[in-house]
């Protein structure tokens, strides 16, 4: 398998770490060495996204998911013009391009950014200098308009140029009509970052949650500004309270096509660990101790092999509890 490819097709973010590496360290590396790799994989996955093809999933009412530029992209098709959820890296500006081309020939009229990172909303620029109105919860306009710092990847992010932030912002929730979709968003409260929410397309049943869900692998959780693993259980609990069996998830990574029951899943993962964690820490073990113990390691298997390795899902749930 190709390195682009996996990074792009399975969801790889900036905190991931490359197969070869999660193999050659036994999937445990130091808290310096996961942040040095960390630093070198913006630009590894920018020059991924570049390279990488972009994956359509049509799903129903005229949704489909874009997977390849970062996070998982939805977009809704109609005669009120394109609404994207999410806008990928803007190196894949061209894939991207091409891949909504063929949805319709309709301009994007609408973009909601679930948060700020920027495998999210680093291609509001481009798809905002096309006329799209930008809109996002308050806590993601602050973060995409400052330099912001990230401390996990030892990362300075700069402000994004003025077509790219957002211009209609909210506190709590948002709604609109379009394209026969009422278009519901909700804020979480603090989970993956300050400022995650979700989106619901009423009528198609469609919820997408950014990365407050990763499917099949262990999340990112961005404490530096304003997340935790508290937060992460909680905006899991929402989730479930609004979908039902029926309802089709959108994950921010992994497999883009979800459902209840693997988000299920997902939640009491992150309770399990949080539940282990807290005990250890509890008990005066150290950060360093409390990964030393392997805390996950009946989730590894299934969680663990590609983008958060064992050891820093440990360090991020140490940090919350």
């Amino acid at each position: 398998m190709k390195t682009e490819h996996m990074l792009s097709r399975r969801g790889f973010c900036l905190c991931c770490i490359s197969a070869a590496t999660f193999a050659a360290t036994g999937g445990w590396m130091s808290p310096r060495a996961a942040y040095a790799e960390a630093r070198g994989l913006v630009s590894l996955i920018k020059d991924s996204a570049a390279k990488a093809d972009i994956a359509t999933h049509k799903l129903r009412n005229n949704i489909t998911i874009l997977e390849g530029s970062g996070g998982n992209v939805a977009v809704l098709g109609g005669k009120d013009g394109l609404v994207m959820v999410d806008a990928g890296i803007s190196v894949s500006r061209r894939q991207m391009t091409k891949a909504l081309a063929a949805i319709s020939a309709e301009p994007v009229t609408h973009l909601i950014n679930t948060h700020w990172h920027f495998d999210h909303a680093d291609g509001n620029p481009w798809i905002g200098s096309g006329g799209a109105k930008i809109i996002a919860h308050k806590n993601t306009l602050k973060h995409l308009s400052q330099v912001q710092r990230v401390e996990d990847w030892d990362y300075n992010f700069m402000p994004l140029e003025q077509s790219g932030v957002p211009k209609h912002v909210f506190s709590k929730e948002h709604s609109l009509k379009l394209n026969g979709q009422s278009v519901a968003m909700k804020y979480y409260g603090p989970a993956h970052t300050d400022g995650d929410i979700s989106v619901m397309f009423g009528e198609a049943d469609v919820l997408h949650v950014g990365d407050t869900y990763w499917n099949g692998i262990y999340p990112f959780i961005d404490y530096s500004t304003g997340g935790g693993i508290d937060g992460m259980i909680a905006a899991s609990d929402a989730n479930l309270a609004t979908s039902t069996a029926k309802t089709i998830i959108i994950p921010g990574h992994g497999n883009p096509v979800s459902n209840r029951a693997e988000l299920q899943e997902f939640r009491d993962m992150l309770g399990a660990v949080r539940e282990k964690v807290a005990a250890l820490k509890h008990q005066g073990r150290s950060r360093d101790e409390t990964v030393a113990a392997k805390p996950t390691a009946s989730f590894d298997a299934k969680w663990g092999n590609f983008v958060i390795d064992p050891g820093f899902f440990t360090r991020l749930v140490y940090e919350g509890v």
